[in-house]
């Protein structure tokens, strides 16, 4: 009985090898396969043989001022909301003036008091005039009758000119919107403390406006008053031909950077100051000189201070390809080094994308 157990037991040992042996046989399994990655492609294009990229900048109102104040003092009256219309004249903000009050009341008399020697001195000193012409008083006497009237001009004229000194501070204790225009900001409120040079109101005229961009050097001796530009708003998805109105010949406090002003024509488009716009420069002359090379911003791959692009390879790979870039225009970026001309590059893609991944194009 025992044997026959163990001849079932070898039978069926022999059998599940045989089985695993035929398994073996049977063909592998394919690994699996890496589908292409589905991409969109565009040609690098050289392009504004004309024109120059001069980067960004911000808008500006041209008409604009952020008012302080020389004195310090508690605010008594805030006069303006921000978006409040104002005319010329018209009161903004009031500091605390007692002790300037004081001081003209002070001024006051002592002008008063000022006038009446003046006025006394001024009798007696035309009275010896008459007298010494008469050879009724000696040289002595009109000269100090001279002198003393010379001296209460003197007092007098002291006078005026500390109350002129009094009524200048006041200007500051009182501000007064300098122009026509709309109040953008307020930097304090009723009952806080005004300090000398620290900024109270803003106030522009809006309708005219200005574009303050930095040009690099490179670029710089190109430029010319009255040089066309155009004037990119992303905001407002709108695109303006402005004119430099100035431009700055010193890069010192700028960081190598030459500030150009380019003034906005007038227009329908709801621009506001502190919006940013890209800006391109036309020259007169069409010289290889001022060609340049962009991408868009979308294409771009940013691995910490690094930027990128994926380029297609002759089999159909994809190649990231390193660039060192310059400036934005809207949605586009220029490209110093990296890329030549007519070479491809991917824009989109279906799926993720990386060094050597096949890729075909849509």
């Amino acid at each position: 009985m025992n044997n026959n157990r163990r001849s079932m037991k070898s039978f069926l040992a022999i059998a599940l090898g045989l089985s695993i042996i035929g398994c073996g046989n049977d063909k592998k399994p394919e690994l699996n396969k890496v589908e292409p990655v589905e991409v969109s492609i565009a040609n690098v294009e050289e392009k504004g043989s004309s024109t120059i990229l001069a980067g960004s900048g911000q808008i500006n109102a041209v008409n604009s001022a952020t008012l302080s104040t020389r004195m310090m003092g508690h605010v008594e009256k805030l006069a303006v909301k921000v978006g409040q219309k104002v005319r010329k004249g018209d009161l903004l903000i009031s500091i605390n003036n007692t002790d300037l009050r004081a001081k003209r009341a002070q001024v006051d008399a002592s002008i008063a008091e000022a006038k009446v020697a003046h006025a006394n001195a001024k009798k007696d000193y035309e009275r010896f005039v008459n007298l010494y012409k008469e050879s009724s008083a000696s040289q002595k006497e009109l000269d100090d009758m001279t002198a003393r009237f010379e001296m209460a001009k003197a007092r007098l004229e002291s006078a005026r000119q500390m109350m002129k000194e009094i009524n200048s501070q006041f200007a500051y204790a009182n501000i007064r919107a300098p122009f026509n225009g709309v109040v953008t900001n307020t930097f304090i409120d009723k009952g806080d403390m005004a300090n000398p040079g620290v900024p109270l109101v803003s106030v522009e005229t809006p309708g005219n406006f200005e574009v303050a961009a930095k040009v690099a050097e490179n670029r710089i001796g190109t430029i010319k008053i009255g040089m066309k530009a155009e004037v990119l708003i992303k905001s407002l998805d709108a695109i303006l031909i402005g004119e430099v109105t100035e431009w700055s010949t010193s890069a010192q406090n700028t960081g190598g950077q030459y500030l150009i002003k380019i003034l906005l024509p007038k227009t329908k488009a709801k621009i506001l100051s502190g919006m940013y716009a890209s800006i391109r420069l036309r020259t007169d002359k069409d010289t290889s000189a001022n060609t340049f090379v962009t991408v868009p911003t979308k294409a771009l791959v940013n691995k910490g201070q690094l930027s990128g692009i994926y380029t297609i390879s002759q089999d159909n790979t994809a190649l990231l390809r390193w660039l060192r870039l310059g400036d934005i225009y809207g949605d586009s970026v220029e490209v110093l080094s990296g890329l030549s001309k007519e070479e491809k590059y991917i824009i989109s893609a279906d799926g993720k994308l990386y060094n050597g991944v096949k890729v075909t194009v849509q």
